[in-house]
C-alpha cells in the first residue's frame, strides 16, 4: 500500500488530494469497494473516468472531501477536479510510476469558493501526479517541522 498527499496552488482554486494506492484483492481493493457501494450524505464516491466510458487505469475512486455545496461548487467538483485527477493517474502510469493493475482512492478537496475551472483542473492534475511519485518525508524532517507546523489556513 502506498499512501500520497499533495497540495498544489492557492487561494479558493487549490487542490489538495490525498491517495491511497494498493492491490485489488487486498486491503485497499476492499476499501475502494465498500467506499464505492457506500457513500454518505454530501459524499458521493465516484470512478473517475478521462472521459464518458473511459475510466482511468488504475480504476480509481475519486472521493470529495467537502459536501457540495451549491450547483457551481458540484460542477467544478466532478467535472475540473475529477478530470484532473484523472489525468495526473493517467500521466504516473504513462511515466512508470505506477501500476495499472491496482486500485486508487483519491480523497479530493475542492473549496466552496472556487471559480477558476482551469486552476482546479490543473492543480488538481498536478497534486494528484504529485501525490502518486512523491516520497514520504524522511524523519528528521518531519521532527523539525513539529515545532513550527503551518498551512494555507492557518499558521501559529
Amino acid at each position: 500500500m502506498r499512501i500520497g498527499e499533495s497540495f498544489v496552488g492557492e487561494g479558493a482554486d487549490a487542490a489538495h488530494v490525498n491517495t491511497v494506492l494498493g492491490e485489488r484483492e487486498g486491503p485497499v481493493g476492499t476499501a475502494w469497494a465498500t467506499a464505492l457501494a457506500t457513500p454518505s450524505h454530501g459524499h458521493t464516491p465516484f470512478v473517475a473516468v478521462l472521459r464518458p466510458s473511459l475510466p482511468v487505469r488504475p480504476l480509481t475512486l475519486f472521493v470529495n472531501k467537502a459536501p457540495i455545496a451549491h450547483d457551481r461548487h458540484a460542477t467544478l467538483t466532478w467535472g475540473a477536479a475529477q478530470a484532473g485527477v484523472a489525468a495526473g493517474v493517467a500521466d504516473a502510469l504513462a511515466e512508470g510510476d505506477i501500476e495499472e493493475e491496482h486500485v486508487l482512492i483519491a480523497a479530493v478537496w475542492v473549496n466552496p469558493e472556487a471559480k477558476d475551472a482551469d486552476a482546479i483542473y490543473a492543480n488538481n492534475r498536478a497534486a494528484t501526479r504529485n501525490a502518486l511519485v512523491n516520497q514520504p518525508p524522511a524523519l528528521d524532517e518531519v521532527l523539525a517541522a513539529r515545532h513550527s507546523p503551518a498551512n494555507p489556513f492557518y499558521t501559529p
